[in-house]
């Protein structure tokens, strides 16, 4: 008992396993016969797994009923599906077993019914189809159109850009006596309307059609064309990428360097009335770069221009005349309306939004600020970069100056401590380490200057051999010179 399927991807022999799945066998027979499965769409291909078939309008239609059992279509909607057997002994272990594509009752969750899809399997161990698919056969001929199946270009949803459809169905062997009401066709009939909508790239379309060179060429320009165009429209330099140049301007080159606006407008004013005539020149020299445009108020007057003064003769030179292909004076209209609409708006700026660059008003003190400067000014403004320099001078000159009168006040501090040291040696006499051994001195630190830290190191480096203590020696003959004079002025005093 066998089926052949021809498919738009190859012939396929399917052997029924009539006494292991005999209700499945029957229902996918009689459908072969009555030729239910013709043009039935190839889905959810699953590359190395398994794509499903048997619904005659496939997924992807909005009037697909997911299909009916042979029952079904005899005997009417009651019986659109039945329960499906599923037998211990048969597993999804070969690549190309077809089982009976199943979903649960509405009512009893443990019975799975089946309909008409069936699945078949494009790699081996599908084990996870056991339970679910219903086997009733396996692939004998025709694994070739299963690679094709496998390898075909799908979309996120498996189904394949280019169809693959059932187109034909034969019955080889049929052990089943026909069920009341079957009528068997004698041919294929025709794909429904409904079919036909579903198709997405048919199988036999012609997918490579060759292009004249000359037509590839201007659509290969095209392309760059409208790619330059949304370059420059991203760069500012079009006011949008569609843009198209009048067709009132002409374009006049080849001049003579002596020919000025008025010349040409006098000589082109016989065909119509000019809106402007410009020769264009150099803006450092002013020197003419021999190609002008001129405008007219009427697209017929700039055509009779153009054909009527070709290589026409001007100040001894063969002019060459042209529809302009510039979009500037349009760019340049467009881009000052823009311009407008952001000063209204913001209260200031321009195109590309440079005056809103310049410094913030957050950072100003005065917020009337309309200046215009060449530069761009982010924070700092001319009020305070005016005499920054000096500022800073000053400011150094005034921390050196700061560091040399406390220098002085510690030198002399030092120089009249050093003057009361002696003073009172001479008065009460003893040596000055013994009196401060009886008395500490309490001296007043000096501050240093505020806003300043305190140079803690500057002196303390120097080592205390080299302070301005008096030497020993010294010390030991003023000693000397004053108990002498002490003896003197005694015996001064005994004589009288």
């Amino acid at each position: 008992m066998s089926v052949l399927l021809e498919t738009s991807a190859g012939d396929i022999v399917i052997d029924l396993l009539v006494d292991y799945a005999p209700k499945e066998c029957e229902n996918f027979l009689k459908l072969c016969k009555v030729k239910y499965y013709n043009f039935s769409p190839v889905h959810s291909i699953q590359q190395n797994f398994s794509f499903q078939t048997g619904d005659p309008l496939g997924p992807t239609s909005a009037s697909s009923d997911g299909g009916s059992s042979i029952w079904g279509l005899l005997s009417g909607p009651s019986k659109k599906t039945f329960p499906a057997t599923f037998h211990p002994k048969l597993r999804h272990l070969e690549r190309g077993t077809v089982s009976m594509a199943t979903a649960p009752h509405p009512t009893d969750p443990d019975v799975r019914v089946a309909g008409s899809q069936f699945i078949v399997t494009l790699g081996e161990n599908a084990d996870y189809l056991d339970g679910k698919a219903a086997i009733f056969g396996k692939v004998v001929e025709g694994f070739d159109a299963l690679e094709k199946i496998n390898t075909a270009i799908t979309d996120k949803d498996g189904h394949p850009l280019v169809d693959i459809r059932i187109k034909h169905t034969i019955i080889l062997d049929d052990p089943y006596d026909d069920p009341t009401g079957l009528r068997e066709r004698s041919q294929s009939p025709p794909p429904s309307k409904e079919q036909l909508a579903t198709v997405r790239i048919a199988d036999d379309a012609t997918l490579t059609d060759e292009i004249d060179e000359e037509e590839a060429e201007k659509m290969r320009r095209e392309r760059e064309a409208r790619a330059q165009a949304l370059t420059l429209e991203m760069m500012g330099d079009l006011p949008f990428a569609e843009v198209k140049p009048p067709e009132n301007i002409l374009f006049v080159c080849k001049l003579n360097p002596v020919t000025t606006d008025a010349d040409l407008e006098l000589i082109f004013s016989r065909f119509g009335k000019i809106l402007s005539c410009e020769v264009v020149r150099d803006k450092k020299t002013g020197d003419s770069l021999q190609y002008a445009f001129i405008e007219f108020e009427d697209k017929s007057a700039c055509e009779a221009a153009y054909f009527k003064m070709q290589e026409v003769l001007i100040d001894d030179r063969r002019i060459h005349v042209d529809f302009s292909q510039s979009v500037s004076k349009l760019a340049e209209v467009w881009r000052g309306g823009e311009n407008a609409k952001r000063k209204r708006r913001h209260g200031g700026g321009g195109w590309g939004g440079v005056r809103g660059l310049e410094k913030w008003r957050k950072y100003r003190e005065d917020d009337g600020y309309d200046e215009v400067d060449d530069r761009y000014n982010m924070i700092y403004g001319d009020e305070e970069m005016r005499g920054r320099h000096e500022r800073q001078r000053d400011g150094k000159d005034r921390d050196v100056k700061q560091t040399r009168d406390s220098d002085q006040f510690r030198e002399r501090d030092r120089d009249r401590d050093r003057n009361d040291g002696d003073r009172g040696q001479r008065r009460d006499g003893g040596h000055p380490r013994d009196r401060d051994r009886d008395r500490a001195p309490q001296r007043r630190s000096q501050s240093p200057a505020r806003g300043k830290p305190r140079d803690r190191g500057r002196y303390d480096d120097r080592r205390r051999d080299d302070r301005a203590w008096p030497r020993r020696e010294d010390q030991r003959r003023r000693d000397q010179d004053r108990g002498d004079n002490r003896d003197r002025a005694r015996a001064d005093y005994r004589r009288r």
